[in-house]
């Protein structure tokens, strides 16, 4: 339910971010880049795929929870019950969030939504692929109280939902909504990098939880806030952005050479190293006014990729629709085809040769499939004209492609002569 909900809230939220880059123009206030706005979003979209595999954590286990250790039998009925039920589900995700900042196995998810070097409604979108595989946890006190899995699903699309808007830097500081609610100005505090900043304002909804533990901080017009990580991504790969702190935790694992430490190292905050490892540590200077990650991207390219980005998210609505009553067979097939769409407009966005050539793979395969079967990986039956629409734009695509990687072939040759 939630990722239908979600979908067809995409809309709305599409909407909005184009109204936010019209107002940041009009005010010359600029904070959205394409490559960094695709890469974001396309985060999020992967969030919503691989979320259909993962409800077996995000509800089948609070489900079993809920029926055979619930203390109360709590009536969905009450709106009191929902009320309460939204109010504790925001204290749980604050102990999430927060916990997700202080330990290497939760980080490795979060880091995903930090990731950004600029702070807009795209960055709200921008969403782990992994959270569901721990985060569970902390949401099953509500299950042992008793509060129904409607209530539960409902309340966590309400808290997920709220903090969309609040990541923007057109609206200022609110008043005392800012010392009640979460907003933008004290969410973009959360975002920031600099010392005065690091680790601050978890709350989801309600800022009073970082308040009553002191978590708080102000934003100060004294101290322009940074965005993104101490340890910068500077990659539009969206697989890595899932990964990199997991192959990171998981190499130093490795390294190190007392056992201990091995299993150590997940439940420590992000930067702790064992003793061994510490001692031979050569990480590079944290730099507050470093440069933005944006390698340089011809035009051609640009558009080419938003338009492979624009219809690989199209194709992800079908299969939000589709996967549910498809077999996981099927499905897996579909979602893997999705990701390497996202995986190669990332590689494409860098500039690198190696992925025109896998986007060629891409486009004549894609086109092959069509060919030979109205079946779209075994999930529904296409009509001929959507065949052979599909077919159309795969071939077109491929020509495109070929004289994009004509001209970068040939402005490749004139800068090595030079």
């Amino acid at each position: 339910m939630q990722e239908k909900i979600i979908l067809f809230a995409s809309p709305v939220f599409f909407i909005l971010i184009a109204t936010e880059f019209i107002v940041a123009w009009r005010r010359q206030r600029h904070t959205y880049r394409i490559n960094d706005a695709i890469n974001s979003i396309s985060l999020g979209i992967m969030s919503q795929i691989s979320g259909v595999f993962l409800k077996v954590f995000v509800i089948g286990i609070y489900a079993w929870v809920a029926r055979h250790f619930a203390l109360f039998q709590l009536s969905a009925e009450s709106i009191w019950v929902w009320v309460c039920g939204l109010l504790l589900y925001d204290f749980l995700y604050y102990w999430l969030h927060r916990m997700g900042h202080h330990t290497n196995l939760l980080w490795a998810a979060h880091v995903v939504h930090h990731q950004s070097e600029e702070y807009n409604l795209s960055t709200a979108l921008r969403q782990t692929s992994t959270g569901p595989l721990f985060g569970w946890i902390f949401y099953l006190p509500l299950a042992i109280l008793g509060f129904p899995v409607e209530v539960y699903v409902v309340v966590a699309l309400i808290d997920l939902i709220y903090q969309f808007w609040i990541h923007t830097q057109q609206i200022d500081k609110l008043g005392w909504f800012d010392r009640v609610f979460v907003s933008p100005s004290n969410h973009r505090v959360h975002h920031a990098v600099n010392d005065l900043y690091l680790d601050k304002n978890f709350g989801g909804i309600l800022l009073i939880w970082d308040r009553i533990f002191g978590t708080y901080t102000e934003e100060l017009d004294a101290h322009p806030v940074v965005f993104g990580t101490r340890k910068p991504l500077r990659s539009w790969n969206p697989l890595r952005a899932n990964l990199e702190v997991y192959q990171a935790v998981a190499s130093d694992a490795w390294r190190t050479r007392r056992w201990h430490d091995k299993i150590k190292i997940w439940f420590m905050p992000p930067g702790w190293l064992p003793d061994d490892l510490a001692a031979q540590n050569n990480t590079a200077q944290f730099q507050l006014n470093r440069p933005l990650y944006n390698p340089p991207l011809n035009s051609g390219m640009l558009w080419y990729c938003l338009a492979q980005f624009t219809i690989t998210m199209h194709m992800t609505t079908h299969f939000l629709l589709s996967a549910p009553t498809a077999n996981l067979l099927s499905s897996t097939l579909y979602a893997l085809w999705l990701f390497a769409g996202f995986w190669i407009v990332g590689g494409l966005l860098e500039q690198k040769r190696k992925f025109i050539i896998l986007e060629s793979s891409r486009l004549i395969l894609g086109a092959a499939m069509l060919v030979y079967s109205p079946m779209w990986f075994g999930i529904v039956h296409l009509p001929s004209w959507v065949q052979v629409s599909m077919i159309a734009i795969y071939l077109i695509s491929l020509f495109w492609l070929g004289i994009i990687g004509r001209n970068h072939s040939v402005a490749t040759l004139r800068q090595n002569e030079y």
